[in-house]
């Protein structure tokens, strides 16, 4: 696989916050300590500890800055987090998805959980396994890709590289087609103090290859007074697309009602490839992802389908840059919010056309449903466009559920509550419904239906 970096990559929208020596962030020092107090050898070693020596120069971001101006991290910074200790999670209850049965690696707070995966049923030519589990041969090969995507150095990714002991691998080698999808599970069993867990994932998919990937982070308890505990997962994902190779992605973010889950996921496409994202986001207190697809190669397809549903005191918040550096590409985002209660969602989306990128065509729409007087969305979509010869459109709208459509439910013998789910149903069907694998939409509808408090301001 030979993926050449873009002379005009993503711009640096994220970009961490540098700090002079007398003006170190103690906080961010803090975390890092935690982190790296489990050593590794070898290049793991060498990359890691470039990446802390970035993060010790850092802060994090505050809502003076403008990525970050409607994500307030104070409440962060409120708690003391610890580094994960090992357990013995072989009993632990999870969905099991039919179609990924014997496809699955599951990570128990960042640690792989080698009795809880099953990887029997792959074809040849693909590597699904932990870093740890590789050959120095197939070791080598990660090495090339592994934190080398565009925004290593934003500080949450760097934070995570400093912590890197091990990684979930999926390695689709050339023109191998991959019919079974492969889930990647990451738990975090909170317990009575909180934690810091940093999941790391590397996909690469090889020329003229194509693959099913379903990311998931969700939680459990240990114990009964643990049932709301504190934690942080800090995850990061990179996707190499390589010429004429195609990757769907499934990413569901389900964290506990007082978790915080901050998460990158960075794509580099190369000619002709294609790459589909579904990013399903409905729990933590307070969640941001980052994604970020660079183009490298002409003819590319991108698109992105995201659903956020959030209620009580919830914060979530999306930051997508899409880099279109060559001609003929094309991309096509939607994203849709669904927001309760007390709750803030935040949508921010660019799309990046430089000179060069003539002949692309992208769209982006941001579509948001508020159930509550109280409910709030900031949505900015926007479009940075120099090439002349392309088309390009964004969009975004904000409504409420509408009493003619609740009355004509009702008139038809539904009551009102039963009224509003079903309209809140249909509005998030249209992103679920495009999800490949029949057992997770299922799984997904029957999560939303039973959101009692979407449906009641």
């Amino acid at each position: 696989m030979n993926i050449q970096v873009s002379p005009s990559p993503i711009p640096n929208s994220n970009a961490v916050s540098l700090t002079s020596m007398l003006d170190r962030d103690d906080y961010l020092t803090g975390l890092l300590n935690q982190v790296t107090a489990t050593k590794t050898e070898g290049w793991l070693q060498e990359l890691r500890q470039s990446a802390a020596n970035w993060v010790r120069h850092s802060i994090i971001p505050t809502t003076r800055e403008e990525e970050w101006r409607f994500t307030d991290l104070s409440s962060l910074r409120k708690v003391q987090f610890n580094n994960v200790e090992a357990g013995n999670f072989a009993s632990l209850v999870f969905d099991i998805l039919p179609e990924a049965a014997n496809s699955r690696l599951v990570f128990v707070n960042g640690v792989f959980a080698p009795e809880l995966s099953a990887v029997s049923d792959l074809p040849s030519g693909i590597v699904v396994s932990n870093l740890a589990g590789l050959s120095a041969v197939e070791q080598e090969g990660v090495r090339q890709y592994l934190a080398q995507a565009e925004g290593a150095q934003e500080v949450f990714t760097a934070l995570n590289t400093a912590g890197i002991t091990d990684a979930a691998v999926v390695w689709v080698k050339k023109n191998v087609v991959v019919e079974t999808p492969i889930h990647l599970v990451f738990i975090s069993v909170v317990g009575e103090t909180a934690m810091i867990s940093q999941p790391r994932c590397l996909v690469v998919a090889e020329s003229g290859s194509q693959v099913t990937l379903v990311e998931e982070y969700t939680n459990r308890q240990d114990t009964k007074s643990a049932e709301d505990g504190v934690y942080l997962t800090n995850a990061v994902t990179e996707i190499w697309v390589s010429e004429n190779a195609q990757v769907s992605h499934i990413r569901v973010e389900q964290e506990g009602a007082e978790a915080f889950h901050i998460g990158k996921t960075a794509i580099a496409q190369a000619r002709d490839s294609r790459y589909t994202c579904h990013a399903i986001t409905l729990g933590a207190k307070l969640s941001r992802h980052n994604l970020e697809i660079l183009q490298t190669g002409e003819q590319t397809q991108t698109t992105l389908n995201g659903l956020t549903i959030i209620s009580g005191k919830q914060l979530s918040d999306t930051h997508s840059a899409i880099a279109l550096n060559y001609p003929h590409g094309t991309s096509d985002q939607l994203h849709k919010c669904i927001v309760g209660d007390r709750a803030h969602a935040v949508f921010n989306g660019k799309v990046f056309v430089p000179k060069p990128a003539q002949l692309t065509n992208a769209s982006q729409l941001n579509r948001n449903l508020l159930l509550s007087s109280k409910a709030r969305v900031d949505t900015k979509p926007q479009l940075e466009i120099t090439a002349d010869n392309v088309k390009c459109a964004h969009g975004a709208t904000v409504s409420q559920l509408e009493d003619d459509e609740i009355f004509y439910l009702q008139s038809r013998g539904i009551d009102e509550n039963d009224a509003r789910k079903l309209l809140i149903n249909a509005f998030a069907a249209e992103v679920i419904n495009q999800i490949p694998i029949p057992s997770l939409r299922e799984i997904l509808l029957n999560t939303v239906n039973n959101l009692k408090s979407l449906t009641n301001e």
